[in-house]
């Protein structure tokens, strides 16, 4: 298992090399030397995931239109690079230099009046930098929105800042006094026109993209995120405390009150937990998909614990173009191995005995719901001839990845469970008969159990939460990953020790079924970040529309799910420690 993880960081580390030195552009030019520009895309300002082609809007097209290569990561992202038509030669002042002039058709304006309706931005890199700006204005002088005026921005001015023969900075601003009226369905000449201005600054090369990551470190956001860690710190404080002052009290008199009847009466009947120690080891139904739940929830886990150690070294910084999706399939197809190793060994463990049925349930288990979610939205973009939609290109690549890469893994990963003949380590003999679960009050069964379990987790991370998504689904960059990292360690914390205490009050009301109401009580969170995502998207949001409606909800539940089989596993697993140990304790006969 060492191995496989040195394998998993050596090759992610190999493919970000890769992607740094793909870039042609070595940053360094001289004065009149040509510096790439690329227009990205194009799209609704509150619809992140609904962005569209440059050029699918009526601008200046250049007469030799180039098409930038593009990582794996990069077309996941939605990013289509084509050159752009303005030209910003390094430290060449141009004052409104005419790229051409157009008749908008009645056809081509009331495109440009939809978009600027729908408050459309443009996006662009130069030498890698970001750049954005809105394609036009909307006048609502007039109180009836029959009276509104719509206007296309036909002037752009760019500002760059240079150090000695590298570009540091540039911003760009349209002129809000060249405009073109769009809001009559006319046939309208424009002259599109563009103005740079080069000044020289004293930033260094290595700091020019702490600007964009400036926003989540400013005071008032740092003091919200402390504030969140401090919230946080409180509920783990809380629980453990709970669990040692009573949890702990409660065991220890278990403990003292079954060694004095060993003592005393040998006769005499068993309550609470102990009652059951000849059923809480009996193996729970359902043992494959169990089993395949544990091997995708345990992959989904190192698949987290890899993302966060390469955003704590710095490789997701801002505008690193597809990094993060590029890390998200190579370290999720090369820790298949761990899921098929895992599911397996855990399978034989239960005495399992159809193991390649289990393993193709523990490959289809997570990848199957994301293919199928894929396929659909996929078909969205498409109709909506959206750059979500990927190529037919990448999806062979994706196929390849998973058919030569994270199936194999995923079956040697299964071979070497089936070896490594483990045994299940249960300190109490199994009875034959299973006794009968007394009745218990409603609150005792498994959906309000669920909500007792997820709503606690869920409180020491929802602040965070909102960030998360204002950067995912909106515009926002989120950098502090160490604080992520901290708020994940206490997600794990809490979650663990909700689960050991309400598995302990199960068995002390002599329920022995703990084995799938811990991994669900575990991965319940999950429910509770997707009813979140309902909060989110109607009170803190403004996504509208079929495409981002459907990119929003349905990638969403992917995510969610892999929470809910990821906090799953590190449920039952802690309640597994916590029953092996109490049972391990006493005098089983």
């Amino acid at each position: 298992m060492g191995k496989l993880m040195l394998i998993v960081a050596v090759v992610v580390a190999l493919c970000f090399v890769d992607q740094a030195r793909s870039d042609a552009s070595d940053h360094r030019y001289k004065v009149g030397d040509a510096v790439p520009l690329y227009a990205n895309k194009v799209g609704p300002f509150h619809n992140p995931s609904e962005t569209y082609r440059y050029f699918d809007l009526p601008f200046c097209i250049p007469a030799h239109l180039k098409e930038k290569k593009e990582a794996l990561g990069e077309v996941l992202n939605g990013d289509r690079l084509v050159s752009a038509p303005y030209k910003l030669d390094f430290q060449k002042d141009k004052e409104s230099e005419v790229i051409c002039q157009k008749t908008l058709t009645r056809e081509e304006v009331a495109r440009f009046r939809s978009a600027v309706i729908k408050d459309y931005y443009f996006q662009m890199y130069y030498d890698d930098l970001p750049i954005w700006g809105f394609i036009g204005k909307v006048d609502k002088e007039g109180k009836d929105p029959s009276e509104y005026k719509y206007f296309l921005y036909k002037h752009i001015h760019f500002d760059i800042a240079y150090n000695k023969d590298r570009v540091i900075e540039i911003n760009v601003r349209t002129d809000p006094d060249a405009l073109v009226d769009l809001t009559e369905d006319k046939e309208v000449n424009v002259e599109f026109m563009y103005t740079v201005k080069w000044k020289e600054t004293a930033t260094r090369f290595e700091k020019r993209m702490d600007k964009y990551s400036q926003s989540s470190s400013l005071p008032r956001h740092l003091e919200i995120h402390w504030f969140s860690i401090i919230n946080s710190c409180v509920t783990v404080l809380l629980l453990t405390g709970f669990l040692a002052t009573i949890l702990m009290r409660v065991l220890n008199n278990d403990f003292v009150k079954y060694a004095h009847d060993e003592e005393t009466a040998e006769d005499q009947e068993e309550t609470g937990w102990k009652y059951i120690h000849g059923d809480v080891f009996r193996y729970p139904k359902y043992k494959s998909l169990f089993a395949a739940a544990l091997g995708s929830g345990t992959q989904l886990f190192t698949l987290t614990v890899f993302i966060f150690i390469l955003a704590l070294v710095g490789v997701f910084y801002p505008y690193n173009r597809g990094a993060l999706f590029t890390a998200l399939v190579v370290i999720y197809a090369l820790t298949s191995g761990i899921a098929g190793y895992t599911a397996t060994s855990f399978y034989f463990q239960l005495e399992g005995s159809n193991w390649v049925r289990n393993l193709l349930l523990t490959g289809c288990l997570f990848c199957g719901p994301l293919f199928l979610t894929f396929c659909f939205l996929n078909t969205v973009a498409i109709a909506y001839t959206a750059t979500a939609a990927l190529p037919f290109g990448t999806i062979v690549v994706i196929v390849l990845i998973w058919t030569l890469v994270t199936s194999p893994l995923l079956v040697l990963g299964g071979i070497a469970g089936k070896n490594s003949k483990v045994e299940f380590q249960a300190p109490c003999r199994t009875t034959k008969y299973p006794r009968e679960i007394p009745p218990l009050p409603w609150y005792r069964g498994t959906v309000p159990q669920m909500a007792m379990a997820g709503f606690l987790p869920f409180s020491a991370i929802y602040i965070e939460l909102y960030y998360i998504f204002a950067s995912v689904w909106g515009h926002r960059i989120y950098t502090i990953y160490s604080i992520l990292f901290i708020v994940f360690i206490i997600l794990l914390i809490v979650t663990a020790f909700i689960t050991v205490a309400l598995t302990y009050f199960q068995l002390a009301a002599e329920d022995h079924e703990w084995w799938w109401r811990s991994f669900l009580c575990g991965g319940s969170t999950g429910l509770f970040i997707y009813a979140y995502c309902l909060y989110y998207y109607y009170a803190r949001s403004d996504m509208s529309g079929f495409m981002q409606t459907s990119f929003f909800f349905g990638y969403m539940a992917c995510i969610c799910y892999g929470f809910f089989l990821m906090l799953g596993t590190v449920g039952f697993r802690a309640a597994l420690l916590f029953v092996r140990h109490i049972y391990r304790s006493i005098k089983c006969e």
